[in-house]
């Protein structure tokens, strides 16, 4: 190991102790016999500082041989089955995600019996991913497909929550009613947001788009008489299936009397389930076939040239519009499927740390992949709660994952994906016979 990496490691650590000698090594804990008292942890510093001395030193090291010359320019052996898995892990996904609510049934099959393996937290988690891969699906087109940075996403969400809890809790309007509503009106503010960042680019744009996620925010809070402020709306209906309630009753016009089975509380939650995953699902389908038509072109060449889009001709007010009311009416709907299933919205839930998460997905995913957002939630929402007995600690590995997610795959987890327009059967060909007389 050269002087100069062993230095760089050394400031690393002593960065390192800088920051986790405060926050890790001093901790206020409160006595046996009453008061506060000062515990000192200089034991779990000192291996934080090593820790991060020895990832400097692995990180200079991997950068080193990534930079020393090959013999061979061939792909490595793992490149064709990374390829064959890639096609693959969306129809598994689909299948797992169908499947998954099966489990938390036992199934008597006659010649043998099959036990419930899932049960209601893997079924209520499922639901939290699957909120959250509609939220990325939905940035995605923001973000991922046109370019535009958007800290104030977590907005549209609470627009759409809120749009659902008072329409149903004054009117007394179905879910099915009130989900298109919510949807067209968190699309509503979308179109109002981009009207004043037209102009706007980089990091203007993020500005502007963190101060109005802040503005609804800090509107849920104050307008007390229309959004309850601080104390939020609570008694908000639950969906139902077709008109049956889920109650335990089992009485005419319930899930389990209409059906003739007995009343179990996981229907609803398996209801919500599938509710979930349809809205998720119909976003994925709807942000794809855009992505096909020349409204989705647009988005990928404004995202890629905003002056060279405008040369060819293409409206960029349009354009821009048209991204944030349509990725706005996905988090609106994510927002009112939030509020049926908790039965309350207060404005804590849409905090920024949730245009954070959202906008991290995005990133962690690979801007523009479908399946790379679906991946990062998965990885993010449902692998972070396999460190929850970790405590304290479990923050400092999910930063630590994301940190080496970044280096190690800097464009995303999955960092290339199919173009909008290929050439395929005689147009390869043609362009491959222009492109041979044209270097002969």
């Amino acid at each position: 190991m050269s002087p100069a990496a062993l230095k760089d490691a050394a400031l690393t650590a002593l960065v390192a102790l800088a920051l986790f000698a405060p926050l890790v090594g001093l901790r206020t804990d409160v006595a046996p016999a009453g008061g506060l008292y000062l515990r000192q942890r200089w034991d779990d510093v000192a291996i934080l500082v090593a820790l991060a001395f020895a990832a400097r030193l692995a990180l200079l090291a991997w950068r080193g041989q990534r930079r020393l010359p090959t013999a061979s320019t061939a792909p490595g052996w793992w490149e064709a089955p990374l390829r064959r898995l890639g096609a693959l892990a969306a129809p598994l996904l689909l299948a797992v995600a169908v499947l998954l609510p099966l489990g938390a049934f036992s199934w008597d099959l006659g010649a043998f019996a099959i036990p419930a393996v899932t049960g209601r937290y893997e079924l209520d988690l499922g639901i939290l991913v699957l909120t959250y891969v509609m939220l990325g699906w939905g940035l995605n087109i923001v973000v991922g497909l046109a370019g535009l940075l958007d800290l104030g996403y977590v907005a549209f969400y609470a627009v759409g929550a809120y749009s659902y809890a008072l329409l149903a809790t004054h009117f007394g309007w179905s879910f099915w009613l009130c989900l298109p509503l919510a949807g067209i009106l968190a699309a509503f503010w979308g179109v109002l947001l981009g009207f004043p960042v037209l102009r706007l680019r980089g990091d203007y744009l993020a500005i502007v788009t963190l101060a109005f996620g802040e503005i609804i925010r800090i509107l849920l809070v104050n307008w007390v008489s229309l959004t309850g402020g601080p104390n939020g709306i609570g008694g908000i209906p639950r969906p139902t299936f077709f008109g049956l309630t889920f109650s335990l009753s089992g009485g005419p016009g319930t899930f389990a009397g209409f059906f003739g089975i007995e009343p179990d509380p996981s229907h609803r939650v398996v209801f919500l389930y599938y509710l979930i995953l349809g809205l998720a699902l119909l976003t994925n389908w709807v942000s794809i076939r855009l992505r096909r038509q020349p409204l989705g072109r647009a988005w990928e060449a404004l995202r890629e040239d905003e002056i060279a889009c405008r040369a060819l001709g293409i409206n960029i007010t349009v354009t821009k519009l048209t991204a944030f009311a349509i990725g706005a009416m996905f988090g609106g709907f994510a927002g009112a499927f939030f509020a049926t299933r908790q039965a309350f919205v207060s404005p804590e839930s849409f905090t920024f740390i949730e245009s954070a998460i959202i906008l991290a997905i995005v990133v962690l995913g690979g801007m523009g992949s479908q399946i790379g957002v679906a991946v990062a939630a998965l990885v993010m929402i449902g692998g972070f709660e396999l460190f929850r007995d970790l405590q304290e600690w479990r923050m400092l590995v999910f930063g630590a994952a994301m940190v080496a997610i970044m280096v190690l795959r800097p464009r995303g987890l999955v960092a290339s994906r199919t173009p909008t327009v290929t050439l395929t059967g005689r147009k390869r060909a043609i362009s491959g016979e222009l492109v041979g007389e044209g270097h002969g």
